[in-house]
């Protein structure tokens, strides 16, 4: 089978086009024949040699796909609600970036109703990620407000059109006045452009002194002093990434007296029975706000992962370029030249 592999730690050029044996499905696994992989994130801190492979783990990039299940075990996809020929979406540990990939049979998903396999791909990663930490360790509720830092990226998207969809209050962040006008037409009540303003006193102002109730940063570094600035009495901070660097100060004396939580999360090597258990509660919760319209992909551009453009990078380079540039508005993703 065809993949892209990350020949060694470097810049988008390092992806390369490569042949793989095709993997099997184990005991409580399937494989997907892939039509479209979603790109994420990690998958560039994987290829700069920043986020370490999980043991076990493919070292083919790639967190989310969407294709056929070609193979797997009758009676355990019977038990999943699964059999062979269904079109399934996946969050894995690796892999994704292949025209075959295997995945644990209780982290896959039916693509919703009326979505492409290329739309199908862009979900489990963020969609996983958004409800396991706004919804299930920060208690996102209905009435309360949310600040989304970096609302344009693919976490971004989903999180605004999640907590609108719940009955939430969206604030959100982002680098450019377009981009906070692509955030305000997805939900968000009101965007800020964190280069010309200052989001602690724009969270304040708009919250008339009170704060939010919840903050998703994905930004870490001297942004967290910032937030449990901004933050409510009771306030939730969930951090899921640290893209502004991983050492941070702030006022526990505010934490004290307004009775904070600071806590964050990966997802990545988390056991199989933790993710099953959020893709159930996506299922049910998530899955019929798609399939109804309430929530919708957002797409910024798709790439076939083995065409190489003039210059001869692979499309999978050319997503990550595109992904280190931001300026993107939600998910990159890349497709394998099936339906």
């Amino acid at each position: 089978m065809k993949v892209i592999e990350i020949t060694s730690y470097g810049g988008p050029e390092v992806l390369r086009l490569a042949e793989r044996p095709m993997p099997s499905a184990g005991a409580g696994e399937l494989r997907i024949r892939v039509s479209a992989s979603g790109v994420n994130r990690p998958d560039v801190l994987q290829r700069t040699g920043n986020y370490p492979v999980p043991p076990g783990a493919s070292d083919i990039p790639g967190l989310e796909v969407a294709g056929v299940i070609d193979q797997g075990d009758a009676r355990e996809l019977a038990e999943a609600g699964f059999k062979l020929g269904d079109r399934v979406c996946a969050l894995v540990a690796g892999g994704g970036y292949a025209e075959y990939c295997v995945a644990p049979i209780g982290q896959c998903l039916p693509v919703p109703h009326g979505l492409t396999d290329t739309e199908a791909a862009s979900l489990p990663e963020t969609f996983f990620t958004v409800w396991s930490n706004v919804f299930d360790r920060a208690r996102l509720q209905k009435g309360e407000t949310l600040l989304v830092q970096g609302g344009s990226s693919g976490i971004g998207v989903t999180a605004i059109q999640l907590a609108k969809a719940m009955g939430c209050t969206v604030i959100a962040t982002a680098g450019s006045d377009a981009k906070c006008a692509a955030c305000v037409a997805l939900g968000a009540d009101h965007a800020i452009n964190y280069k010309t303003q200052d989001f602690v006193q724009e969270v304040k102002r708009m919250t008339e002194g009170r704060g939010v109730n919840v903050v998703l940063d994905m930004v870490a570094g001297d942004y967290v002093a910032r937030e449990i600035d901004c933050l409510a009495e009771d306030g939730r901070l969930v951090i899921i990434a640290a893209q502004g660097g991983v050492k941070s100060e702030f006022n526990a004396g505010l934490v004290l007296r307004r009775r904070l939580t600071v806590t964050g999360s990966t997802l990545r090597p988390r056991p199989v029975a933790f993710k099953q258990a959020i893709a159930q509660s996506c299922l049910k919760n998530v899955w019929p706000l798609i399939e109804n319209g309430s929530i919708k992909p957002v797409i910024h551009s798709v790439f076939a992962a083995a065409r190489p453009d003039v210059a001869g990078l692979s499309g999978a380079a050319q997503a990550h370029a595109l992904m280190e540039s931001n300026q993107h508005v939600g998910k990159i993703v890349l497709t394998w030249g099936m339906v």
